[in-house]
């Protein structure tokens, strides 16, 4: 579907001109024109604009129907808790161990741990 053609459509459906589009929506008949012709793709706020001078929801520009069409069943996206290291799995054990163990070990012990591995990290 090519956008001009849908907005010529609406708009002929809705008996309005060039010039009832442009004086709703402030953008130029001669844009408008470039547009329906298919010279010059519309930005989105220039499609919103749009919408609301033919007093259309913005779906409607892309679909043709009463009502919005049904989204896709995706999956789920894993959240950055789930993508993070040691959230599941051996890594997660791994880690649980590594806290425990370190909750159990004297104050000194730990910044000497933490201090070597800053200097590991550094290279």
């Amino acid at each position: 579907m090519i956008i001009g053609d849908r907005l010529r459509a609406l708009r002929e459906e809705k008996k309005l001109s060039q010039g009832d589009i442009e004086k709703r929506s402030g953008l130029f008949r001669c844009y408008i024109s470039r547009v329906e012709n298919g010279h010059t793709v519309p930005a989105i706020e220039t499609l919103e604009k749009l919408a609301r001078a033919l007093e259309v929801p913005m779906y409607q520009l892309f679909y043709d129907g009463e009502e919005p069409p049904k989204l896709p069943n995706l999956p789920k996206r894993k959240s950055s808790d789930e993508i993070a290291w040691g959230s599941s799995g051996k890594d997660a054990r791994y880690l649980s161990k590594l806290r425990r163990l370190l909750a159990k070990s004297a104050e000194e012990d730990r910044k000497l741990l933490l201090n070597l591995a800053q200097k590991m990290a550094r290279g």
